[in-house]
């Protein structure tokens, strides 16, 4: 899973990034030169995990990070590296909400819903510029060549650009599965699905639970392929420094009920319809990050082609039981481990062995 991190300039995106990734950012000058970082999940599952089969190897989840240099107002189309948000599954508009006399926000007073806007406004008119282009260029084409694969072409561009007149995001446009497969070398930015990352300051550390209303951005709640959540970065940076015991009392002080990274992952997973299995023994105990609904067969490719490709059938057991028979072998005893063919739909937290033949 891949995110890309952007916003406009001061927002503590960056300070964002160095907490998810553990990784220190480096100044950047210009387009294309996003910073990659990868994100460890926390999953007190593949712990416990851990803690049963002492394992070699443990291996958790990541979510792959971009950070985007800031983008100032109107500039979205020529600051953003496309080429790097090609393949991002999800955007994360990191909008600002604290306060800081030190740092003057370019607008002005402190508008987490205006800025919001502003940046959905810069995407839909960044998208617009390509589709009015690619409009024009299949006209042409149906003018000259009459072909049906470009007549079929134009009348979905013809859709998009409508959409993108009425200041509508194309994450907002319905699509059949192949019509959203035509479109995905264009790196439409208001198509990606879109997090918004409310960066609020120490004085609404009590209000991160309250979901979007809490800093006045409901209009943005139930959109489409549109998620908002809120942290406090300069925050958890101060934790940061702190052993987890003292941690554990700060935030519990302050009112937070989770880390801004569990709060970023949740909320990530949730937009994108993201769940993990687990394989656990003594050589690794690893976490796997797969689509909800997935079936088994799709699941055992998650690890290696070939796998999927010999599926015979998958050992199954829910997280809850294995913990609680205490083994493999006693899971099988107890009767809560099972059996599944290559249709059964992976459940979040089952803990499988698959079984093939190549």
């Amino acid at each position: 899973m891949k995110i890309g991190l952007f916003g406009f300039p001061l927002t503590g995106k960056t300070t964002l990034f160095e907490l998810l990734t553990g990784t220190a950012a480096q100044a950047q000058h210009g387009r294309g030169e996003g910073q990659v970082g990868i994100c460890k999940v926390p999953d007190p599952r593949l712990d416990k995990l851990t803690e049963m089969y002492s394992p070699k190897k443990h291996t958790p989840a990541t979510i792959e990070c971009v950070d985007v240099a800031g983008v100032e107002k109107g500039q979205a189309a020529k600051a953003l590296p496309l080429d790097q948000l090609r393949t991002v599954d999800a955007l994360a508009h990191v909008v600002r909400a604290f306060e800081d006399e030190a740092v003057p926000h370019s607008e002005g007073p402190i508008d987490p819903l205006r800025d919001a806007i502003s940046m959905e406004a810069e995407l839909i008119l960044a998208d617009m510029v390509v589709v009015e282009k690619r409009v024009e260029k299949l006209t042409l084409n149906v003018k000259k060549m009459n072909k049906a694969e470009d007549k079929r072409d134009l009348e979905l561009m013809k859709r998009c650009l409508a959409c993108l007149e009425e200041e509508q995001p194309l994450r907002n446009l319905e699509m059949t599965e192949d019509e959203v497969v035509s479109l995905r070398g264009y790196t439409f930015l208001s198509m990606k699905p879109l997090l918004v990352v409310v960066n609020a300051g120490e004085d609404a550390a009590d209000k991160l639970d309250g979901g979007a209303a809490a800093f006045g951005l409901s209009e943005f709640e139930g959109k489409p392929k549109t998620y908002v959540t809120a942290l406090s970065a300069k925050i958890e940076a101060e934790i940061a420094q702190l052993d987890a015991e003292d941690a554990e009392v700060f935030r519990s002080d302050l009112g937070i009920t989770e880390p801004a990274l569990d709060r970023m992952i949740r909320a990530s997973y949730d937009l994108l319809g993201r769940m993990s299995f687990f394989t656990a023994g003594e050589d690794e105990c690893r976490a796997w990050t797969i689509r909800k609904g997935t079936i088994a067969r799709k699941a055992a490719g998650a690890i290696h082609s070939d796998i999927e490709r010999g599926f015979i059938r998958a050992e199954i057991i829910a997280h809850t039981d294995l913990v609680e028979a205490g083994s493999w072998a006693a899971g099988r005893d107890k009767g809560t481990l099972r059996l599944e063919g290559k249709e059964y739909v992976m459940q979040d937290g089952d803990v499988v062995n698959f079984r093939f033949n190549v």
